[in-house]
């Protein structure tokens, strides 16, 4: 590749620095989907240990009912001291008693002082709101805290008060939930595994590859020939690789494609320059042999005058449209109907019998680059001269008058055929002519985009072909 393709290429990106392993998707993905399976196992945990801690609750209560049992088989329903400690030694109770019409029964004693804050708890009547609230209570409670626990006697229409401590409580509910929190975060680590290994390959190994290419296609989008492989994937993943291959090759193709045409582009500007120096050389020789006496002579001598201009104008048109840009206008106000008058005696110079009409106001002055507005008129009258010439019309008549649209340059030709007029401002493939080279109205509508206007056929037909111009201030 030349120096003037290199240039005209963006400079290649500096590459991605390596990201670091807490900051790749691979991780993300698997610390979200441990924290959403532990987060998950928090909120289940809350009923979890409300059942736990109810179930323990009762437990107490039916071991001191079994206790209470006791006194059925002593005589007197009175048991010792002794044997009253061990019973609610086993149940793992301070007190058993029971109530029946506002009249208290002491059913085991262990005779030992009770000290503590006591903290009334009746099973009979919870709501699930209550024991989540009583959960939570009991792991922030105070070691001393008693609970007197009511629940339905041993006799239809009594009520059993059962006197626990709660620090065995809130130990054991501790130890549930350290259990439960070790289980949760086995299972955690093994389905945020089981999840990763399977995006991995689904998700991250697919992305990776797409990341990888996007970043290396950025750094060398023109010659970087490790392509991504399009995939049969049919979801989303799929169709963004699909697309990014496309992508890749059509870039690929389109920067190999503006190489090539800047190194042609060089090369035929170095023939132009050459070529418009012999062309030169040779027009020297025909102004020499204009000057002979010779009949023979001054007969040919026109034809190749003329021939030597045409090969001029088409070097110097391939050169300025191959100009990477043209240069920005400088506006000012322009005398309208004057540079038309100046375009067209330059432009008709060739053709003293084709008739020009000026129709323009006199006084009409427009914001335009002086220089560009004269070449863009000097193009469209020339061609329309040409145009006719070739043609044979009858009469040979330009007009340009301005309209509430724009300014026209009208002529009397034979119209443009329906393949020119597909093709009107493509560069290389609109002309009619077969010497031209197609660049005259491309080149034209150039200059008058660049001055905020427009350029367009406006009407062409076996009368005649209209050609409008269109500029900011413009209006009639």
């Amino acid at each position: 590749m030349n120096r003037d393709a290199r240039a005209s290429l963006p400079a290649p990106a500096r590459p991605p620095a390596s990201a670091r392993w807490f900051d790749s998707l691979s991780f993300r993905l698997f610390a979200l989907t441990l924290a959403s399976i532990l987060f998950v196992e928090a909120l289940i945990f809350v009923p979890s240990a409300s059942g736990f801690r109810n179930a323990w609750l009762q437990e107490r209560v039916q071991a001191a009912r079994i206790a209470a049992l006791a006194l059925d088989a002593a005589p007197s329903r009175m048991v010792s001291d002794e044997l009253a400690r061990q019973l609610l030694h086993n149940a793992e109770v301070l007190n058993v008693s029971e109530m029946e019409d506002e009249m208290h029964f002491q059913l085991l004693d262990s005779k030992m002082p009770i000290e503590g804050t006591p903290y009334a708890l009746d099973l009979r009547s919870t709501t699930m709101t209550s024991r989540v609230a009583n959960v939570f209570g009991a792991f922030f409670a105070p070691k001393d805290r008693i609970l007197v626990i009511s629940t339905e006697g041993t006799a239809e229409g009594r009520i059993m008060e059962v006197v626990v401590p709660q620090a065995p409580l809130k130990a054991d509910l501790i130890a549930y939930g350290q259990r439960i929190a070790g289980l949760s975060l086995l299972i955690g680590l093994i389905a945020a595994t089981i999840i990763y290994v399977l995006l991995h390959f689904l998700v991250v190994r697919p992305m990776r590859r797409v990341t990888t290419s996007v970043e290396q296609f950025r750094m060398d989008p023109g010659s970087w020939t490790r392509r991504l492989n399009p995939t049969a994937r049919r979801d989303e993943i799929g169709r963004a690789q699909n697309a990014l291959a496309d992508m890749e090759e059509a870039v690929a193709d389109a920067f190999r494609q503006r190489a090539h045409l800047a190194e042609l582009g060089t090369a035929v500007a170095k023939i132009n320059h050459d070529l418009r120096n012999s062309l030169a050389s040779a027009q020297l020789v025909s102004d020499m042999l204009a000057r002979s006496d010779d009949p023979r002579v001054q007969k040919a001598a026109p034809r190749l005058e003329r021939a030597l201009t045409r090969a001029i104008n088409l070097a110097s048109e391939t050169l300025d449209y191959g100009k990477a840009a043209p240069l920005p206008p400088d506006l000012q106000p322009v005398n309208l109907r004057a540079t038309v008058d100046e375009a067209a005696a330059e432009a008709l110079s060739a053709w003293p019998e084709v008739e020009f009409v000026n129709d323009l106001p006199p006084p009409r002055m427009v914001e335009a680059d002086p220089e560009h507005l004269h070449r863009l008129a000097t193009n469209l009258i020339r061609n329309a001269a040409e145009a006719m010439v070739s043609g044979a019309s009858l009469p040979k008549r330009i007009t340009v008058t301005l309209t509430p649209e724009g300014v026209d340059f009208i002529d009397t030709g034979p119209g443009l055929p329906a393949s020119a007029q597909e093709n009107l401002f493509r560069p290389f493939a609109a002309s009619t002519r077969k010497t031209g080279t197609g660049l005259g109205l491309v080149i034209a509508r150039e200059l008058a985009t660049g001055m905020g206007g427009d350029l367009q056929l406006a009407a062409t037909g076996p009368t005649g072909t209209t050609f409008r111009l269109t500029l900011p201030d413009l209006a009639v």
